[in-house]
């Protein structure tokens, strides 16, 4: 149980919005939502967290405790954390936005955006496996000696594969960077302009950044490290692409929501956010698309903790094609988790239940558990997608990885 001016903040969030009929009961998601933030908070002592939660499309916000310490200052629904790699879901959606627009091909190679790659090994691999970590072993983060994009390119012409393109996933933040890189230059305008000035008013995104403005500072928590320092992301090569997103539950949520249905967004929109739906490769019981993971549900705790554990972070995994690319089944779960320095993130969402997650915490506590959290909460609003159960009336390790 939270200290009681916690539990105080977290009865003072917003009032949740009534349900459809036949949905899940909008007290009973409170208390699960209780019962999984309130001890994983204690446990892993987080400052602050801001959780939502979509049934048939309508939010509920779960606030609790503080965004920043030093002022006492309280979490809301319009409190910015950072997303850490929940970024990439963003960066995924720009570039399948930019291939809607035949700006960008997934099929090119990056020299076609990048003359400087022609000849180099990096080239051999096409946008689409940067963008799925399958471009033959590129590693989790840049080498410390890497800090401006002159040394970016001498790194990526100089790197050599372990793999061929297409048979090995390895969870890499050079690769997704490039990928967003080369998006970016088939748009024609800087990475964060073109995501703060085309894609978050596309979606009607009002509280995410990449480059916090100074009317939003206030709204911008503090994250805290291990030792209880106050802490916010650094700046580094590739960082917008890759981890570089603040925003809020408040966004996020009607992130999700248009990822569960994106009938209401423009149309080259609309295609965008399905493209980023497509499996690409198969890694044990994950498949990989752009920005997303997927699992067929049911789905159990043991599998979506494994999909998003150390080995699959931080361990090249063999990697088979899927041909033709896969539309998603029908009960598909979808999740990304993101980490910084100071903060914590998960999201997750079943498209077929019409329900979906947004975890935001100030604090980088352990993915397992984020994980378990939310499980223990999609139990409570969509029982067959991890018990296997008739869906109702809503069917229509303790490692912890710094950008991941």
């Amino acid at each position: 149980m939270l200290p009681r001016p916690m539990r105080i903040i977290a009865a003072a969030c917003l009032s949740m919005l009534p349900l459809t009929a036949g949905a899940v009961d909008a007290a009973a998601v409170r208390a699960a939502v209780d019962r999984a933030i309130q001890p994983l908070m204690t446990q892993h002592d987080v400052p602050g967290m801001a959780v939502a939660v979509t049934v048939d499309g309508h939010a509920m916000f779960f606030n609790y405790g503080l965004a920043s310490k030093e002022g006492r200052v309280p979490v809301s629904e319009n409190t910015l954390f950072e997303l850490g790699s929940v970024s990439k879901t963003f960066t995924a959606t720009l570039a399948c936005y930019a291939q809607g627009l035949g700006k960008l091909s997934f099929d090119d190679h990056p020299s076609a955006y990048m003359p400087q790659l022609t000849g180099a090994a990096i080239d051999r691999a096409n946008v689409l496996e940067l963008g799925t970590y399958a471009a033959g072993g590129l590693p989790l983060q840049f080498p410390d000696d890497v800090e401006d994009d002159a040394q970016m390119l001498a790194y990526f012409r100089a790197w050599r594969p372990d793999a061929a393109p297409g048979t090995q996933r390895r969870y890499s933040n050079p690769s997704l960077g490039l990928f967003g890189h080369v998006t970016a230059l088939a748009l024609q305008a800087p990475f964060a302009d073109a995501v703060e000035g085309r894609l978050f008013p596309a979606l009607g995104l009002k509280h995410s950044h990449i480059r916090v403005p100074a009317a939003a500072l206030g709204d911008y928590a503090w994250g805290y490290d291990r030792m209880n320092r106050p802490v916010r992301v650094s700046p580094g090569v590739f960082d917008a692409e890759t981890y570089g997103v603040k925003s809020s539950t408040a966004d996020m949520i009607r992130f999700v929501q248009e990822n569960i249905d994106s009938a209401g967004l423009p149309e080259p929109m609309r295609r965008a956010i399905d493209c980023t739906h497509t499996g690409y490769f198969r890694i044990g019981d994950t498949v990989q698309g752009l920005g997303w993971e997927q699992y067929r549900t049911p789905v159990s705790l043991a599998v979506l903790q494994a999909g998003n554990g150390a080995k699959m972070s931080g361990e090249p995994n063999p990697a088979t094609r899927l041909q033709p690319p896969q539309a998603p089944p029908r009960g598909t779960l979808f999740n990304k988790t993101g980490a910084t320095r100071g903060f914590g993130a998960y999201v997750v969402f079943v498209p077929a239940y019409r329900v979906g997650i947004v975890m935001l915490a100030n604090k980088n506590y352990p993915i397992p558990a984020r994980v378990q959290a939310a499980y223990a909460i999609l139990d409570q609003l969509a029982p067959g997608a991890v018990r296997g159960e008739v869906a109702g009336a809503g069917e229509k390790t303790d490692a912890v990885n710094t950008h991941k």
